[in-house]
Formats: structure tokens, C-alpha cells, sequence
């Protein structure tokens, strides 16, 4: 369940692109949705919630964009998060309540750490853009190597099934 931290701290940093990456790799087949989650298996959720996450990375680059760490902001993070680890949780067959609270408990990780990196960095390099632009690109490479990850293990998961029943026949 350590993707699931993982997918929430990159919720926390871009609140979008975990959903939209783990929507894709649901439409791709790579990772199993069932049940109520069968939703993101959906070519339409992926393009909506990737449309999201794109608008969200132009947002992020204006200057009047509230922060992060705002009331509102921050909600939707922690309930975005919360999502996306029920989301997984589901995928792999793991306890929904261990799923959503790794999410939220990741997405705030993600919110506050990425809040205080950012600034850091803001301080260095005296130019937001580049700063945003690196954030973005750094969340959505942790996403796809996470759902990569849990691609992986649903894989191994598998394979060790399918072994353990051949040797029972």
C-alpha cells in the first residue's frame, strides 16, 4: 500500500494527476477497477480528469492562484487523496478504510511538503515558472512510477496465483 502514500503525496502536490494517471492506466487495463470503481475504467474519465489536470498545471503558473495550503485547496487534496487510495485499495483487494486513509494522510504530505519545497525553491531561483513547471513534471513522473509499481505487483500477484494453482492440479 505504499503506492497509495505515494499517489496521495502527488494528489497534495498536483491535486488532479493521480487520478488521471491511475484513470488511464484503468482504461489501459493495467490496473483492475471493480465494483463502484469501474468508473476510471472509462475512456471518458481519463480524458475528463485529464482535462482537469492540465488546466490545473496552467493555473498553477498564474500569479493570483490561491496557495495550496488555503481551507478549500487543501480539502479538496485531502478528499481527492482519499479517493484515489479507495480507488487503489479497491484495485488490489486491500482494506478500503487502510486505502483511504494512506490517500488523505499522502495528499496532506503532499500539500504542505510541496507548499514548503516550493517556496524553498521560489527563494533559490527567484522565478515561480520554472519552479511550478518542475513540481508538475516531478508529480506526474511519480505517478506514472507508482501506478507502474502497482501495475507490477497485480502482475507478480497474478503470476503467483495461476503457479500456486497449476501445482494443485
Amino acid at each position: 500500500m505504499d503506492t497509495v502514500l505515494l499517489l496521495g503525496v502527488v494528489t497534495g502536490m498536483r491535486s488532479m494527476t493521480a487520478l488521471a494517471v491511475l484513470c488511464w492506466a484503468a482504461w489501459l487495463g493495467l490496473v483492475p477497477e471493480h465494483g463502484w470503481a469501474t468508473w476510471i475504467s472509462y475512456l471518458a474519465a481519463a480524458i475528463v480528469f485529464s482535462a482537469c489536470a492540465l488546466a490545473e498545471y496552467v493555473v498553477d503558473t498564474l500569479p493570483k492562484t490561491p496557495s495550496r495550503t488555503a481551507a478549500v485547496p487543501a480539502m479538496t487534496r485531502f478528499v481527492i487523496g482519499a479517493l484515489v487510495g479507495a480507488l487503489v485499495a479497491t484495485a488490489v483487494d486491500e482494506p478500503l478504510a487502510g486505502g483511504i486513509l494512506l490517500g488523505a494522510v499522502g495528499a496532506m504530505i503532499g500539500t504542505w511538503g510541496g507548499y514548503w519545497m516550493r517556496m524553498g525553491l521560489d527563494r533559490m531561483v527567484r522565478h515561480d515558472l520554472p519552479v511550478a513547471v518542475v513540481e508538475t513534471a516531478s508529480a506526474i513522473v511519480i505517478a506514472v512510477l507508482a501506478v507502474a509499481k502497482l501495475h507490477r505487483g497485480i502482475v507478480m500477484e497474478t503470476q503467483h496465483a495461476q503457479a500456486m494453482l497449476g501445482m494443485l492440479r
